[in-house]
């Protein structure tokens, strides 16, 4: 059995995509995944799978969220293992000790090229840091992610893939949760 963490992107944060953790808990069972536990409303999922990993998983999570919930997004998907590298590879240590709130990762469909990061630090026009390492992008938000321009339209569009993205705190619960 390998444990992953699965990240839906842009759900319940309006009128629409909305999904119920308890029907996303069951979607997983329905789909023979075991031990689906859901953190907060945002669309955070730790289960375990036999054999499916990587970009597979993924499509069908997406599949069977479009057919069975209604629900058109991305998944984001991450074995323990990887989201314990993820958490150690965190190139700002003193934010995420002292506001692990205004630190988000950005989970990313795919590795960014070295033209694409320097496009999106480019891009910048407040005070945000931003490190790529892989799949994962790390941003430090120092005056609040709410009046940034630096969007995850602006992410998503200067790295030319999709993402999803978590604040410190919830990254470190998720990780407690997968043994991290």
């Amino acid at each position: 059995m390998t444990t992953h963490v699965a990240l839906l992107r842009a759900v319940n944060l309006g009128p629409h995509n909305r999904v119920a953790m308890a029907g996303l808990r069951e979607l997983f069972a329905e789909l023979g995944f075991e031990n689906a536990r859901t953190l907060l409303q945002s669309g955070n999922v730790v289960f375990e799978s036999r054999d499916l990993t990587g970009a597979p998983l993924e499509r069908l999570l997406e599949s069977a969220a479009k057919k069975r919930l209604a629900v058109e997004t991305d998944f984001c998907v991450r074995t323990a293992k990887e989201w314990k590298a993820m958490v150690a590879a965190n190139p700002f240590p003193r934010q995420a000790k002292s506001d692990p709130g205004h630190l988000v990762v950005m989970v990313l469909k795919h590795a960014p090229t070295t033209e694409n990061v320097a496009a999106l630090v480019g891009a910048i026009s407040g005070r945000e840091v931003v490190r790529a390492a892989g799949r994962h992008v790390y941003v430090v938000y120092p005056d609040g992610i709410g009046r940034s321009r630096l969007t995850i339209a602006l992410i998503e569009k200067k790295l030319d893939t999709r993402a999803t993205g978590r604040n410190w705190n919830t990254v470190l619960k998720l990780g407690a949760m997968v043994g991290a």
